[in-house]
């Protein structure tokens, strides 16, 4: 990622700037963005009192709120350095979404969220993500996000 931007946040930056307040907001630090990509990073998923646990532990398919968490920022962050606020947005869909474990509570450690805007206008956008722990794959996917714009 050539280019990244130096601005590092930390939770309280990120929550700024997102929806997501209180334990929803999932992310601990925005690690580099530029224009097309955004890394984070988070160690809440072995939290016992996680907001998206279940009976059956934190799921591996909660990564994809990870990632469209990464994608807001990465919205709000773009916003911000064009002197805006960022257009609200809704996930839409999760497609082409692997998870290559069942679940994220029980990886020591970080997680790395990397989000990568493949396409986007003023009405919807794309963003390829993949969450990884110490380097290996958790899920990938790809995550399609519709922007609060007025009805035509």
């Amino acid at each position: 990622m050539t280019g990244a931007a130096p601005q590092q946040l930390d939770r309280a930056g990120i929550a700024a700037l997102i929806p997501h307040q209180g334990a929803m907001c999932l992310l601990d630090t925005l690690d580099t963005w530029d224009a097309q990509h955004i890394v984070c990073t988070t160690h809440g998923h072995v939290d016992a009192a996680h907001p998206l646990r279940s009976a059956s532990g934190l799921l591996a398919s909660a990564a994809i709120e990870y990632a469209a968490q990464a994608a807001a920022l990465h919205g709000g962050l773009l916003a911000q350095a064009q002197g805006h606020r960022a257009t609200p947005g809704y996930l839409a869909s999760a497609r082409g979404v692997t998870l290559h474990r069942l679940r994220l509570d029980d990886l020591p450690g970080a997680l790395t969220i990397t989000a990568e805007r493949q396409a986007g206008d003023a009405r919807q956008l794309l963003y390829g993500f993949r969450v990884t722990h110490a380097g290996a794959p958790v899920v990938t996917g790809r995550l399609a996000v519709v922007l609060d714009t007025p009805l035509l």
